[in-house]
């Protein structure tokens, strides 16, 4: 969209995915192509800080909700709960559409009607929920029950759905069809498309699938971590008023349990829901509370640090060495594979040259093989025979290998035959698992090019 260059994933060529949030991105990218055309790391840095200052908003939004709703201490401890979650810290400042559905849902619920609340204002919190659905379809998930309990409060149901839900639901999908049919070319309706993938025919299944409790036993316990005993003690607190956001909860809950495939990010967007109550929780534990606080703090601090700065860092830390063959003067002739499992590292979002890459792909299959496997499956299946069939022809070898140390020994043949050689090892993770290794090594070719 900015650069001319880059790599479309098979989620975009199958019309899944919706140009309106990467437009925001290609904006910025445009502003620092006109201002520091040749600063890459402003390019790799900026999108993030602009998606952390957005996340700062939406905490401080929160903050207010809670004062408004009931008093300064109690949105203090709401805010301070917040802070502290080491999910929030692992994912507010990721480029995730994940990310931006949960920030979009905290400014959304600042104006909801709440029972008592002052600030409600129907047509800014239906555009914020719109807006949400437009950048990640499954935001209308927590909201159905929200909208459903404001409609049955709602004295003048009509004025409801004609001066709000249908001017509103008209410009935000408009505006969305417009923008994706500038970009695709065609009249496109992702929203219908992510649906039809992701819920009638349950192809996120080939990407795994876990157990319909997995949410409740693993998935809502580890993304709240230690605010999980004050999440339960502040259910018992609360207002009746905040009922409705446990109920919203636990119908989102619900509704991903019956998805096969289930990931952590996919309920981040109620994580703000369940803020609120751990706040209750630590503002009524009286004489125990500076301890709850400190215990919270500590405990959360550990695994945010850890997770943020430590734990499978390497797929990052090795787009740097990669980045540094864009300033190579024979950067056209370079050609890295990235054989690591799909989607391991970062893309061109990190490099900003049209350096030659690829990587092991994986997508679904949309025309019903059953027979079908992808082609990181294929490589991993025979990894030294793949290399050798694929690469049959030395003037097709890649320049670098990037690849998992648990790879190194069975394709070791294969390097020393075609002349490579170890430039670097990268650290990843300290827990190793099946695939992926706890190092990266990158190899490169040795030829008479001299590259770093």
């Amino acid at each position: 969209m900015v650069f001319n260059y880059g790599y479309l994933t098979w989620e975009w060529t199958s019309n899944l995915r919706g140009y309106s949030y990467p437009l925001i991105f290609a904006s910025i990218y445009k502003a620092l192509q006109l201002l520091a055309k040749d600063n890459v790391q402003l390019l790799i840095w900026v999108p993030r800080l602009a998606q952390a200052v957005l996340a700062a908003f939406a905490d401080v939004k929160l903050y207010s909700l809670v004062q408004h709703l009931e008093n300064s201490e109690t949105a203090k401890f709401v805010f301070f709960c917040q802070l502290c979650s080491w999910f929030t810290w692992y994912s507010c400042t990721r480029t995730l559409t994940n990310t931006m559905e949960t920030i979009l849902t905290i400014f959304a619920l600042s104006y909801y009607p709440i029972k008592g609340s002052k600030m409600g204002n129907s047509c800014k919190y239906l555009a914020l929920v719109a807006l949400a659905i437009i950048i990640r379809p499954t935001a209308v998930i927590p909201w159905m029950p929200l909208v459903f309990s404001h409609f049955l409060q709602e004295q003048r149901k009509a004025d409801l759905i004609l001066h709000n839900c249908i001017p509103v639901g008209l410009v935000t999908v408009g505006t969305s069809l417009i923008i994706d049919r500038v970009f695709f070319g065609e009249w496109v309706l992702v929203q219908l498309n992510f649906l039809k993938f992701n819920v009638l025919q349950n192809l996120g299944t080939f990407y795994g699938s876990h157990p319909w409790h997995w949410y409740f036993t693993q998935g809502l316990p580890v993304v709240l971590g230690p605010h999980l005993p004050f999440f339960v003690h502040g259910c018992a607190l609360a207002p009746r008023r905040f009922r409705i956001l446990l109920l919203a909860l636990l119908w989102t809950l619900l509704v991903y349990s019956t998805l096969s495939h289930k990931e952590f990010r996919f309920i981040y967007p109620v994580l703000p829901f369940c803020m609120i109550f751990c706040g209750y929780s630590l503002r009524y534990l009286k004489a125990w509370k500076k301890t709850a606080a400190s215990f919270l703090l500590l405990s959360n601090l550990v695994p945010a640090l850890y997770t943020g700065l430590v734990h499978q860092r390497g797929t990052l830390d090795v787009m740097s060495h990669i980045q540094q063959l864009c300033s190579h003067s024979q950067q056209s002739q370079a050609f890295v594979f990235i054989l690591m499992p799909c989607h391991s590292t970062p893309f061109y979002s990190h490099v900003h040259c049209p350096l030659k890459m690829r990587f092991l792909q994986c997508p679904p299959d949309l025309s019903g093989n059953a027979s079908y496997v992808d082609e990181a499956d294929v490589f991993y299946s025979d990894p030294l025979g793949w290399l050798n069939k694929e690469f049959h022809n030395d003037t097709l070898l890649p320049s670098h290998l990037i690849l998992f140390n648990v790879l190194e020994q069975e394709i070791s043949s294969f390097l020393a035959l075609k002349g490579y050689e170890k430039t670097a090892t990268i650290f990843h993770t300290h827990v190793p698992q099946g695939r992926v290794g706890s190092h990266i090594s990158i190899y490169r070719r040795k030829t008479e090019m001299n590259y770093p």
